[in-house]
């Protein structure tokens, strides 16, 4: 992987790595845009290797800041990894003194960032955090409930155009993921009348929760998910969850899910050429960033997210244009606006 080429692509500004042995800090912080605002960058925690962990950082930043234009927010992107044993490690104090350590290195940025939780990150470690900088937010909201609610009525605004009827009634959903998000927004489904097809790469999760559903859900393994006969495909795992050699095997009519980045470019291009919608990530999975940059209500930044996919939705219907690249278009076209203004006319 070469870094420098990878940003230049991406349009990235920084990439910074950070470690303090003591605190097992070891973290990639990726600054996209700040073009709009400093950069939100949602904490990711869990066991990484080196180049994965590079990747992730880059493409969850530059998701995050088509989110947060495609939001209204004046905010860019970024993004901060941090690597963790898979055992784990319940020492005590090492969690605070982690993320205190983070907050003290972030503080060295100089507000370019905003640190907020994303996955394996909860409201209090982002607290620690916030003893050592204030560049944090989203320590009062539910942000996995909101985003999960968010994009669940994402998804009934997508399918009032793809499938004719926003109703999820009868409506077969497969979701890949069952954590946090992705159990909370089959609650939703399940609870409106959705026939749900679940996986994780835990299996044990995905059979707990369907036993707390009951009727309508139906367990497979997760290698197995992308084969279902389907209308909906829901990606809620940690990313690129859907490989180009995966779309072949797709057979529903609309991808929406809360995962970032679940589809790579070129799985994009695959997905357009097979005829299938896709509400990307940015779009979709904005409800808990926009509760926490905006102080509104989850059901408030849920009913933006609605709004927002609805004009996605029938822009691409009038153009006759793919989904994720009508959404793209819309937060491309702020940054390009509003980052105008900062610089003097000619």
């Amino acid at each position: 992987m070469l870094i420098f080429d990878e940003m230049q692509s991406r349009g990235h500004e920084q990439l910074t790595l950070l470690q303090h042995a003591p605190s097992t800090l070891k973290a990639v912080v990726a600054v996209h845009s700040t073009v709009l605002g400093p950069a939100i960058a949602g904490c990711r925690l869990m066991p990484y290797e080196e180049e994965r962990a590079l990747r992730d950082a880059l493409a969850i930043s530059e998701s995050i800041t088509l989110k947060a234009a495609l939001a209204g927010l004046n905010y860019g992107g970024g993004a901060c990894v941090l690597s963790w044993p898979a055992s784990g490690n319940n020492e005590a104090h090492l969690r605070e003194a982690l993320f205190r350590s983070l907050g003290r290195q972030v503080r060295s940025l100089g507000g370019r960032v905003v640190l907020t939780e994303d996955v394996g990150v909860t409201a209090q470690d982002i607290a620690f955090a916030a003893q050592e900088t204030q560049s944090t937010m989203g320590m009062t909201t539910d942000t996995p409930a909101v985003t999960a609610y968010g994009v669940y009525r994402g998804l009934k605004a997508a399918a009032r155009t793809v499938l004719g009827s926003e109703s999820m009634r009868g409506v077969r959903v497969a979701v890949l993921g069952v954590g946090s998000v992705g159990a909370t927004l089959c609650e939703h489904l399940h609870r409106e009348g959705a026939r749900l097809t679940v996986a994780d790469r835990n299996p044990a999760k995905a059979e707990r929760l369907a036993d707390e559903l009951g009727e309508r859900v139906t367990v497979v393994a997760a290698s197995d998910l992308l084969d279902t006969a389907c209308d909906i495909v829901a990606p809620c795992g940690f990313g690129h969850s859907i490989l180009s050699t995966d779309v072949q095997r797709l057979q529903c009519r609309l991808i929406a899910g809360s995962e970032h980045h679940p589809l790579s470019r070129r799985g994009e291009q695959a997905v357009k050429e097979a005829g299938i919608a896709y509400v990307p990530d940015f779009a979709i999975n904005a409800a808990g960033l926009i509760a926490a940059a905006s102080n509104l209500s989850g059901d408030q930044a849920a009913e933006r997210v609605y709004a927002n996919v609805q004009q996605i939705s029938a822009l691409a219907q009038q153009y006759n244009k793919p989904l994720h690249l009508v959404a793209r278009k819309l937060a491309e076209r702020r940054i390009e606006l509003i980052g105008s203004l900062g610089r003097s006319q000619a």
